[in-house]
């Protein structure tokens, strides 16, 4: 092994490079002709310095010559200062930076030509396209599509009013043809109105020959009779529709006709309804509610018991009684609601005891029943206390004769079993432990008479019973069943094809079904088919169509 040492520049270091020993080779030319080297071609043939032997003073190596492969030319970013006229003051924008590079974009100085050029190709152009950056291009392909969907769309439009106007957008004047068939049209539509409603709407004359039509109820009535208590699908409807419309179900029709027969002499018979997810217990309900109101009951309407046993917005202890709890603001709201249904009987109805709220406030025996009622709205501490004191007298002149009390309770389960509000120690709260649930509790009970009370159990909203639970001993379970016997259930079922086939007549009607086969009928059976004849499911699939 030789060992080769070289000497280069002041800047390079030493390097020992170590090489195979060299040896005269035959080699063959590109052209074929064999080469082999003589004595004096390498360094290492004879007559030439041993690559062993120092290199002789003053004795510098040839030097050698490298070609450098240069790149192509970049130029360099030009960055000027930015001139601040503060600390939060705008850089100059005709000294600012640009950052692209490419042909199409130049950096301009502070001469106020501006700080890039850009050439964009539109058609009918020269410019070149090789010049327009990435950018640009994506542009300019961006106008062209634009450019030729325009043109598509003015070809379809001026085809469109040489088709038949009738068929097409419905443009120019009709046809004699189209417009027999547009008020044909209109017939087969206004047809199926005398079969899906009636004009009767007072539900006092409603029959079994008013069974599955809808009758109207004046918005008016609507705000005053039912300012809480309507499902919130139900209310949004009324909204859309622009009219509050009810279906005279079978349910309702047999609670009217015990309703219409009550002996007020006896104490108060229980109502139960009943029934599986989305049938209509509430709403059932809600036409009860407007019978008993439109002749002269007094309503105690609780929309939804299950708010008061979850999610309460404040919890305190109670001022009347230290094991109990009061719900101030769920109080509040129920009087205000309370009010605006019974303002009538506020006045007419007089206390029959002296209560005392504070060492200043004092309610004197004689007084009206308003002056309880806005007691507990003006001053929310009381609102609790406010609602047992109505109960309570509510109760015990309902047998005067003055009036007749219908307490309606929508998912009266509620009042039974467990709830979700906690102690401040994290231990839970038994329903019975809550004022506004005790006294509602003793509303129920048939201990009086002179009305009537009309509940109904609701899955939708318990606490820790099963989703397909709908049977009153599931929902009530013992202690609540127990509590409520002897009531008299109704089965608050799915539609009949009755029912069924007018409900789709409405929603035909106001638009709200707008499909091209929902009038047909193997658009109806896939819906019967879809929804089981739940009205909750209709309702919700319609909304897709």
């Amino acid at each position: 092994m030789h060992k080769l040492t070289c000497q280069g520049h002041s800047r390079l270091r030493l390097r020992s490079l170590t090489f195979p020993p060299l040896s005269p080779k035959t080699t063959v030319l590109p052209s074929g002709t064999p080469f082999t080297p003589a004595s004096g071609d390498f360094p290492g043939s004879a007559g030439s310095p041993s690559l062993l032997s120092p290199p002789p003073p003053h004795h510098h190596l040839p030097e050698v010559q490298v070609r450098e492969m240069k790149a192509d030319p970049r130029k360099p970013r030009t960055e000027r200062p930015r001139e601040y006229s503060g600390p939060k003051a705008r850089p100059n924008r005709s000294t600012h930076r640009v950052r692209g590079r490419g042909p199409g974009r130049r950096v301009q100085g502070s001469g106020g030509e501006g700080v890039a050029a850009r050439r964009l190709r539109f058609p009918g152009s020269t410019t070149d396209p090789s010049r327009l950056s990435g950018s640009d291009r994506r542009i300019s392909r961006q106008t062209e599509n634009i450019i030729t969907m325009l043109k598509g769309i003015t070809r379809l439009v001026s085809k469109a009013y040489k088709l038949d106007s009738g068929r097409f957008l419905h443009i120019g004047t009709q046809t004699p043809q189209s417009t027999a068939v547009h008020l044909t049209n209109q017939i087969l539509l206004e047809s199926p109105r005398a079969t899906s409603r009636t004009s009767e709407s007072d539900p006092a004359k409603h029959g079994e020959q008013h069974e599955g039509q809808y009758y109207n109820i004046p918005l008016q009535d609507l705000k005053t009779i039912f300012p809480h208590g309507l499902p919130p699908r139900y209310v949004m409807q009324v909204k859309t529709f622009g009219e509050a419309c009810l279906m005279i179900r079978k349910p309702a029709l047999e609670l009217l006709h015990y309703l219409k027969n009550t002996n007020f002499a006896y104490p108060a018979v229980r109502y139960l309804l009943y029934g599986e997810k989305g049938t209509g217990k509430t709403l059932s309900l809600c036409h009860v509610t407007y019978f008993c109101a439109k002749h002269d009951w007094l309503i105690l309407h609780i929309p939804d018991a299950h708010l008061w046993v979850k999610n309460c917005r404040e919890l305190l202890q109670s001022t009347f009684n230290k094991q109990r709890f009061d719900q101030p603001l769920e109080a509040s709201t129920w009087l205000k609601n309370f009010k605006t249904t019974n303002e009538r009987f506020l006045g007419q109805i007089k206390i029959q005891e002296k209560y005392v709220w504070s060492k200043r406030e004092i309610t004197e025996k004689g007084s009206p029943l308003r002056d309880i009622v806005e007691q507990g709205i003006t001053r929310v501490k009381n609102a609790t206390d406010a609602v047992g004191i109505v109960l309570k007298e509510l109760k015990r002149q309902s047998s005067s004769g003055m009036f007749h009390l219908l307490v309606a309770v929508d998912g009266i389960n509620a009042l039974w079993g467990r709830t979700t509000l906690k102690r401040e120690d994290k231990s839970p709260i038994a329903p019975e432990e809550l004022a506004l649930v005790h006294n509602l509790r003793k509303m129920v009970k048939n201990d009086w008479n002179g009305g009537a009370i009309v509940l109904t159990l609701s899955q939708t909203g318990s606490l820790f019973k099963p989703k397909k639970a709908y049977m009153p001993h599931e929902l009530l379970e013992k202690e609540g069943f127990d509590a409520l016997d002897p009531f008299l259930p109704i089965l608050v079922s799915n539609y009949s094809p009755k029912e069924f086939e007018n409900s789709i007549q409405y929603y035909l009607e106001n638009k709200w079904l707008q499909h091209e086969k929902a009038a047909t009928e193997e658009g109806k059976k896939e819906m019967l088919f879809l929804s089981n004849a739940n009205p909750g499911q209709l309702e919700r699939l319609c909304a897709y169509l």
